[in-house]
């Protein structure tokens, strides 16, 4: 028996990463039922936040009691440029991608923010090439084969896969398509698909420098959400003034909006901050794939979205890219300073997590 509690005991990372990948899998298929159902998704976005700052304020607060270093204007600044950047920005142009294209494709596109966060550092000069080593060569090579693999996700349809049917489709209404014809135009959902990694790349560096300043993992989330949230609603405010369109009532709008907002953006950042302390930030960042797999399978069974031989390949493509990338990255990290699992989480120590940022960028957290 003390075997099999052993075991069972050495289970509980991949367990919980494999229930972080699930609760992403059921935001993106969530994004898609309330786009199907007409809801503004920047009101979406907003309530998201609204409810991840609400969730995350009373944590900050409660594991970091006393340990919060004082406010600055500088850190201030940083928060508002996190929240732009990580949060109200990117996850805007995500939702908007996923509607005009599928959960499959968004996701799969997501997966290329280490290798856009690589270009951008080097373009900064913030990380060196390092050609002559191995672990340079890994994030260049994967950086090429991820850029690859999204350019034949884009311009390659190829032949349809049809793999299984189930008669099962959640999107039998076509509210939101009428009202957005260019939810067809697979381009543009590339753009704002690219646009969004852009931006968590970019947050990802401010995040970095944000951290130094302002050592406090749950309190920088809870700071992050509020001014992504500010940003949320003030910005969707200007735009859509139709009241109707904020009325939540109990239905998949507010289901969707607490879920996104709690569990994806609350839970399951505590869930990678522990699993990150247990096992190191590679092991984290391996797991991000799962997702893929899963909303296409998801995807394939309940919303009718049709495998395509090019979204097959380029995805392929896409996670190698990854992979590749995250092990130049683990390496060099480790050639850094070695990372040794951990069996509990150390409260005054800050988490970073070598990003696969496919999760990161639909979360919206500060474990990156």
């Amino acid at each position: 028996m003390g075997r099999i509690f052993k075991v069972l005991h050495g289970l509980q990372p991949v367990m919980l990463m494999m229930v972080v990948q699930v609760a992403y899998t059921g935001m993106n298929v969530l994004y898609k039922l309330v786009a199907n159902d007409g809801m503004n998704l920047r009101i979406l976005i907003a309530y998201r936040l609204i409810f991840a700052t609400a969730f995350m304020v009373p944590v900050a607060l409660i594991l970091e009691r006393g340990r919060r270093p004082k406010l600055t204007w500088i850190v201030l600044f940083q928060a508002f440029l996190c929240g732009l950047l990580g949060g109200s920005l990117a996850q805007n142009l995500y939702v908007e991608s996923l509607a005009l294209t599928s959960a499959t494709y968004a996701t799969a596109m997501s997966n290329l923010i280490p290798a856009i966060t690589f270009i951008l550092a080097i373009s900064f000069r913030l990380e060196n090439l390092r050609l002559k080593t191995k672990t340079g060569i890994a994030k260049v090579l994967g950086t090429s084969v991820g850029t690859s693999g999204a350019m034949l996700l884009t311009f390659y349809k190829g032949a349809e896969l049809k793999i299984w049917s189930t008669n099962i489709n959640l999107l039998h209404h076509s509210q939101y398509q009428s009202n957005h014809r260019a939810g067809s135009d697979k381009i543009l959902g590339s753009i704002l698909a690219l646009a969004s990694c852009t931006s968590y790349a970019l947050w990802l560096i401010i995040q970095t420098k944000m951290s130094k300043r302002y050592p406090c993992h749950y309190s920088s989330t809870a700071l992050m959400c509020g001014m992504a949230s500010l940003q949320s609603v003030i910005f969707t405010l200007c735009i859509e003034r139709n009241w109707s369109q904020w009325k939540l009532g109990w239905n998949i709008r507010l289901f969707t909006s607490a879920y996104t907002g709690i569990v994806t953006s609350g839970l399951v950042v505590l869930l990678v901050a522990w699993t990150a302390h247990m096992k190191g930030p590679f092991f984290v960042s391996s797991f991000t794939p799962l997702s893929l797999v899963l909303i296409a399978i998801v995807g394939s069974l309940v919303l009718e979205e049709k495998l395509h031989l090019g979204s097959v390949l380029g995805a392929v493509l896409i996670v190698c890219g990854l992979y590749m990338v995250l092990w130049g990255k683990s390496k060099e990290a480790k050639e850094k300073h070695p990372l040794t699992p951990k069996n509990s989480i150390p409260q005054s120590e800050q988490i970073e997590v070598i990003t696969s940022t496919g999760d990161a960028a639909r979360d919206g957290g500060q474990l990156k």
